[in-house]
C-alpha cells in the first residue's frame, strides 16, 4: 500500500510543501439563523457523516437521503431513503424540499444520475447547491463550489478577470499537509460497497454511476498491481531517458473512463478515442525526432489493456518506434523535462502548467484559456507549443484556491478533520466565495 501511496503523490506532480507557503482560504463568517441542509450521495468515506454532525453542533438542521446500502452504512442521524424508479426522483425531491423546508443541498459530484434532478430543481427554487469534488490542486485541497464543478463551475474563463482579481489575493501554497493513505481510501471503498449484494433487495431500482461492479474493479486492481510490479524497471528507464532530453517528448496522461470529466465534460466517449485521436495527430504532424508517452492513471483498475491499445494504434499509424506506454513513473520528473502535455481535462494539466510546460487541452477544463493552454490546433501543438504565462498562472491558481478549494481530505481521519473544520463557514455563508468577485 505504501508504494501506491507514493504513486498517488507522484502523479500529482506538486512541489513539496516547503517550497510554497501553506495557507487556507479565508471564509466569510457564518450568518445568523438556522438553515436546513439536505445531504445526498457523498464520497465513499465518513466525510459526509462527520460534516453533517458538525453542522448539527452549529445548530443547523441536517437531513440525509440514502440511495443504496453503502449510503446507509455511512450515514447517521435524520435519514430517509429513495428506492423507487429513477423517473420518480424529481417528484420525490420536490416533496422533500417542501416538507423539510430545505435551504441547502450538499452532494459529491453534480453529474451523478441521482443528483442531476436535485441540482436542476434546487436552482429553480432558489435553494443553494454545494458541490464537493476532488481538488483542482491536489493532494491537500478538495473542491467545494456553489452550483457546479468542472465545466459547470462558475469560475470565469477570462484571463483578464484572473489578472485583475489575482492582484488582490495573497499567494497560496500547497495547503497544510496531512497523512495520505491509499489503504484508508481502499478500505472505505470496500466497506461502502460491501452491502452491494443487498441493493437488489433493498434498493431494486438503484443504478450506480460507475461503469463496472465493485467486485470486478477489485479483481482488476489485483491484476493491475502485478502489472505495475513487472513494469516498474522498464518505466524507470523510460523516465530517465526523458530526463536526459535527447528527444522532445510529449506526455498524454490517461484519465478514467468512469470520470465525469470524460463522460459528461468531453467530446470523447472513452480513453480509446482519446489515444487514437492523439496518436493520429502525432503521426501526421509531430517532428520526426519527437516521442510520445501515454501514461496510465494511478487509480485505473486495469480492466482495459491500454498498453495493448497504445501499441496497436502506434503500429497502425506507423509510429511504433516513437510511442511508448508507461504503467507507472515519477510524474514530477516527467513534468520537469517534457516538451508538452496533451490532456482532455485532467488536473494533471494544472500540474503541467505549474511546471511551466506547454499544455494542450482536448476539452474545456477551468484552466483552458489564452495565456495558459495552447490556443492553436493539436496538429500545430507538436511543432510550436505555446509556453504558459506564469504570472497569469499564479493569479489563476491563487484565485481558484481562494474561491473554490478547501484544505483537507476525504479519506484519512486527519484529512477529514481538517476538511470538516474548513468547510463549515463556507457552507453557512449566504454568498459563495466566487460571488464576492463577480
Amino acid at each position: 500500500m505504501a508504494g501506491l501511496d507514493r504513486a498517488l503523490e507522484q502523479f500529482v506532480g506538486h512541489p513539496s510543501p516547503e517550497k510554497l507557503t501553506a495557507r487556507a482560504p479565508e471564509c466569510p463568517l457564518p450568518p445568523c439563523g438556522r438553515n436546513s441542509f439536505l445531504f445526498l450521495q457523498g464520497v465513499s468515506s465518513p466525510f459526509f457523516d462527520r460534516l453533517a454532525k458538525a453542522l448539527r453542533v452549529r445548530d443547523q438542521r441536517v437531513h440525509r437521503i440514502n440511495f443504496n446500502v453503502g449510503d446507509v452504512l455511512y450515514s447517521s442521524g435524520t435519514r430517509s431513503v429513495f428506492s423507487a424508479r429513477p423517473d420518480e426522483l424529481e417528484d420525490f425531491y420536490r416533496q422533500r424540499f417542501n416538507d423539510l423546508g430545505i435551504t441547502d443541498v450538499v452532494l459529491f459530484g453534480d453529474c451523478r444520475p441521482v443528483h442531476r434532478p436535485a441540482v436542476t430543481l434546487a436552482r429553480q427554487l432558489g435553494i443553494r447547491v454545494h458541490v464537493f469534488e476532488e481538488g483542482y490542486f491536489r493532494p491537500y485541497w478538495i473542491t467545494l463550489e456553489r452550483d457546479g464543478v468542472n465545466n459547470n463551475s462558475r469560475l470565469p474563463r477570462d484571463p483578464a478577470w484572473y489578472r485583475e482579481v489575482g492582484k488582490h489575493i495573497e499567494r497560496y501554497g500547497n495547503g497544510t499537509p496531512f497523512k495520505l493513505s491509499f489503504a484508508a481510501r481502499a478500505t472505505h471503498d470496500v466497506l461502502y460497497h460491501s452491502g452491494g449484494a443487498l441493493n437488489k433487495l433493498c434498493f431494486p431500482h438503484y443504478r450506480t454511476h460507475a461503469p463496472y461492479s465493485a467486485a470486478k474493479e477489485y479483481a482488476g486492481f489485483i491484476r493491475q498491481g502485478v502489472r505495475l510490479l513487472l513494469a516498474a524497471r522498464r518505466d524507470d528507464t523510460l523516465v530517465a531517458e526523458v530526463a536526459r532530453e535527447k528527444h522532445p517528448t510529449f506526455l498524454l496522461p490517461l484519465q478514467l473512463d468512469s470520470d465525469s470529466q470524460i463522460k459528461d465534460h468531453s467530446p470523447f466517449a472513452n480513453m480509446f478515442e482519446v489515444i487514437e485521436h492523439v496518436i493520429a495527430s502525432f503521426a501526421a504532424h509531430a517532428p520526426s525526432a519527437a516521442r510520445l508517452l501515454v501514461k496510465n492513471h494511478p487509480l485505473s483498475p486495469g480492466l482495459v489493456d491500454y498498453k495493448r491499445i497504445t501499441q496497436a494504434l502506434a503500429q497502425q499509424y506507423g509510429v511504433s518506434d516513437r510511442v511508448d506506454y508507461l504503467a507507472s513513473g515519477h510524474m514530477p520528473t516527467l513534468l520537469s523535462h517534457i516538451a508538452g502535455m496533451i490532456t482532455v481535462n485532467s488536473t494533471a494539466g494544472a500540474s503541467a502548467l505549474l511546471h511551466k510546460r506547454p499544455t494542450f487541452a482536448l476539452a474545456e477544463p477551468i484552466y483552458a484559456m489564452p495565456g495558459l493552454t495552447h490556443q492553436g490546433s493539436l496538429d500545430d501543438f507538436w511543432q510550436h507549443p505555446q509556453v504558459p504565462d506564469m504570472e497569469l498562472f499564479h493569479h489563476f491558481r491563487n484565485t481558484v484556491i481562494h474561491t473554490t478549494q478547501v484544505n483537507g481530505g476525504f479519506y484519512t481521519r486527519c484529512g477529514i478533520d481538517m476538511a470538516v473544520n474548513n468547510c463549515l463557514d463556507v457552507l453557512l455563508a449566504k454568498k459563495s466565495r466566487i460571488e464576492n468577485y463577480l
